[in-house]
């Protein structure tokens, strides 16, 4: 069977059961198992000196690991492999999560304030409806492409040794890819290689979000706000959803305590947003899995036809 007509019953099967508590809260999930190993080099790797060649090294480890694993899974046959890959995309759990912050919004502030916490880094404390809103939908546009669009792109041209690499990496910069003192030499190399990976998925997940919107009259304009954005990458999907649901996104943002003021993403949109918009968010999060499972169901009846 092709990786194509393979990555078709993933996304259905991922779209249909998510991340069922009943499994995980038994099992471990692969990317728990991932972080883990990455957590236990990260404690006995990361000090002393060396520490960017020694990142290096780990970021060559895991991806000849994660190469190898693939190879090995793929043995099991083409259901192990759906699973596996189904497993590893995230769209529902992601619309689960940021329609969540809509719920809890429309019940009072603090939970949504609450319920964002656990899907962004940023302090939530004081938030204002405007801010958790914004927050959620950043969160939204940036994991379309890490955790769906990205491994879903990688399983096709690599199979599963190419979306394990993905997840590996991913998982490894989310966990050492910071621009602190702890991180910014061990976490480098693991770092620039996520930012590689992400490159075309990024990029893809912002064209179809343009073309869903048909905010193509705006091109200039998005690729501008992305090319500002703190990320090579996450900007991209970011300043095509803020076109496409008309609103201000990014903009001044605490971390640690800290304010960092960082630029607006389709500035002059307006910026006092809330559930309705966010909705609105997880609306476009299925249009665009609709669209790539459509491209791919094309991609695999043209390679039957010809």
């Amino acid at each position: 069977m092709s990786a194509a007509f393979l990555l078709i019953c993933a996304m259905c099967l991922d779209a249909a059961l998510g991340e069922p508590d009943w499994l995980w809260s038994r099992i471990r999930h692969p990317a728990v198992i991932i972080g883990n190993g990455i957590a236990w080099l990260d404690k006995r790797l990361n000090h002393g000196t060396h520490r960017r060649l020694k990142g290096l090294a780990v970021a060559a480890c895991l991806v000849l690991t994660a190469v190898a694993a693939g190879k090995i899974l793929s043995v099991l046959g083409p259901l192990a492999e759906i699973v596996i890959c189904a497993v590893l995309l995230a769209q529902k759990s992601l619309v689960s999560h940021v329609r969540n912050v809509a719920d809890g919004l429309q019940n009072s502030l603090q939970e949504g304030r609450n319920t964002v916490a656990l899907i962004v880094s940023r302090d939530t404390r004081d938030m204002s409806e405007a801010q958790v809103s914004r927050s959620a939908i950043e969160s939204a546009a940036e994991n379309l492409s890490d955790g769906v669009i990205a491994p879903a792109f990688w399983f096709l041209v690599g199979g599963l040794p190419g979306l394990l690499v993905y997840k590996t990496i991913n998982t490894a910069d989310s966990m050492v890819g910071y621009r602190n003192e702890k991180y910014l030499e061990f976490g480098w190399a693991a770092a620039r290689l996520d930012d590689l990976l992400n490159l075309i998925p990024a990029r893809l997940t912002c064209l179809m979000i343009v073309a869903l919107s048909g905010q193509w009259m705006h091109w200039p304009q998005i690729v501008a706000d992305a090319r500002r954005h703190i990320s090579p990458n996450a900007g991209w999907p970011e300043a095509a959803m803020a076109r496409a649901l008309n609103v201000a996104l990014a903009g001044p943002r605490s971390y640690d305590g800290q304010v960092r003021d960082l630029a607006w993403v389709n500035g002059d949109a307006p910026r006092d947003i809330g559930a309705a918009e966010i909705f609105r968010a997880c609306d476009m999060l299925w249009n665009v899995w609709g669209l790539a499972l459509g491209v791919v169901s094309v991609w695999v009846g043209l390679s039957i036809i010809f």
